[in-house]
Protein backbone atom coordinates (compact mmCIF):
# COMPACT_ATOMS: atom_id res chain seq x y z
CA UNK A 1 0.00 0.00 0.00
CA UNK A 2 0.90 3.14 -0.78
CA UNK A 3 1.61 5.77 2.09
CA UNK A 4 1.06 8.98 -0.81
CA UNK A 5 -1.73 11.32 0.92
CA UNK A 6 -4.53 12.31 -1.12
CA UNK A 7 -6.02 15.35 -1.58
CA UNK A 8 -9.71 15.99 -0.05
CA UNK A 9 -10.37 17.38 -3.43
CA UNK A 10 -8.34 16.69 -6.88
CA UNK A 11 -9.74 17.52 -10.59
CA UNK A 12 -8.34 16.23 -13.76
CA UNK A 13 -9.03 19.66 -15.55
CA UNK A 14 -5.75 21.56 -15.68
CA UNK A 15 -7.81 25.00 -15.45
CA UNK A 16 -9.14 24.03 -11.82
CA UNK A 17 -6.92 25.13 -8.84
CA UNK A 18 -7.79 21.54 -7.80
CA UNK A 19 -5.53 20.46 -10.61
CA UNK A 20 -2.28 18.33 -9.48
CA UNK A 21 -0.14 16.88 -12.18
CA UNK A 22 1.98 14.60 -10.34
CA UNK A 23 -0.69 13.00 -9.31
CA UNK A 24 -2.38 12.43 -12.14
CA UNK A 25 0.87 10.99 -13.64
CA UNK A 26 0.12 8.25 -11.08
CA UNK A 27 -3.11 7.19 -11.57
CA UNK A 28 -6.16 7.91 -9.20
CA UNK A 29 -8.59 5.30 -8.34
CA UNK A 30 -11.71 6.24 -7.24
CA UNK A 31 -14.27 4.01 -5.34
CA UNK A 32 -17.69 5.62 -5.58
CA UNK A 33 -20.49 3.48 -3.19
CA UNK A 34 -18.40 0.68 -3.40
CA UNK A 35 -18.26 0.71 -7.20
CA UNK A 36 -15.11 1.51 -8.93
CA UNK A 37 -16.08 4.25 -11.66
CA UNK A 38 -13.51 5.38 -14.29
CA UNK A 39 -14.96 8.76 -15.58
CA UNK A 40 -14.78 10.54 -12.75
CA UNK A 41 -13.73 14.48 -13.25
CA UNK A 42 -13.19 15.92 -9.88
CA UNK A 43 -14.13 14.55 -6.48
CA UNK A 44 -14.38 15.84 -3.20
CA UNK A 45 -14.46 13.42 -0.02
CA UNK A 46 -15.20 15.41 3.02
CA UNK A 47 -18.37 17.01 1.09
CA UNK A 48 -19.01 12.94 -0.03
CA UNK A 49 -19.02 13.98 -4.45
CA UNK A 50 -17.83 13.10 -7.56
CA UNK A 51 -18.51 15.13 -10.94
CA UNK A 52 -18.72 12.75 -13.80
CA UNK A 53 -19.20 13.29 -17.63
CA UNK A 54 -23.19 13.81 -18.50
CA UNK A 55 -22.87 11.82 -21.98
CA UNK A 56 -21.75 13.90 -24.74
CA UNK A 57 -22.00 17.40 -24.05
CA UNK A 58 -20.22 20.31 -24.23
CA UNK A 59 -20.27 23.66 -22.84
CA UNK A 60 -19.39 26.62 -25.19
CA UNK A 61 -15.78 26.27 -23.88
CA UNK A 62 -15.69 23.02 -25.34
CA UNK A 63 -15.22 21.34 -22.00
CA UNK A 64 -17.86 18.17 -21.36
CA UNK A 65 -20.75 18.92 -19.10
CA UNK A 66 -20.63 17.42 -15.80
CA UNK A 67 -23.03 15.99 -13.14
CA UNK A 68 -22.71 15.95 -9.67
CA UNK A 69 -23.68 12.89 -7.77
CA UNK A 70 -23.63 12.28 -4.08
CA UNK A 71 -22.23 9.19 -1.74
CA UNK A 72 -19.43 7.77 -0.66
CA UNK A 73 -16.12 9.14 -2.12
CA UNK A 74 -13.04 6.61 -1.58
CA UNK A 75 -9.63 8.17 -3.59
CA UNK A 76 -6.66 5.93 -4.22
CA UNK A 77 -3.47 5.72 -6.01
CA UNK A 78 -3.14 2.70 -8.80
CA UNK A 79 -0.03 0.91 -8.64
CA UNK A 80 1.81 1.37 -11.20
CA UNK A 81 3.26 -2.00 -11.80
CA UNK A 82 0.09 -3.81 -10.89
CA UNK A 83 -1.85 -5.20 -13.72
CA UNK A 84 -5.57 -3.82 -14.64
CA UNK A 85 -8.37 -5.99 -13.39
CA UNK A 86 -8.84 -8.11 -16.67
CA UNK A 87 -5.88 -7.56 -18.65
CA UNK A 88 -4.76 -10.75 -17.75
CA UNK A 89 -6.95 -12.66 -20.83
CA UNK A 90 -4.57 -12.67 -24.07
Amino acid sequence: MSSTVLPDRLSNDPDSPFFDEALMERGIGIRFNGAEKTNVEEYCVSEGWIRVQAGKARDRRGKPLTMKLKGTVEPYVRDADAEPAGASES
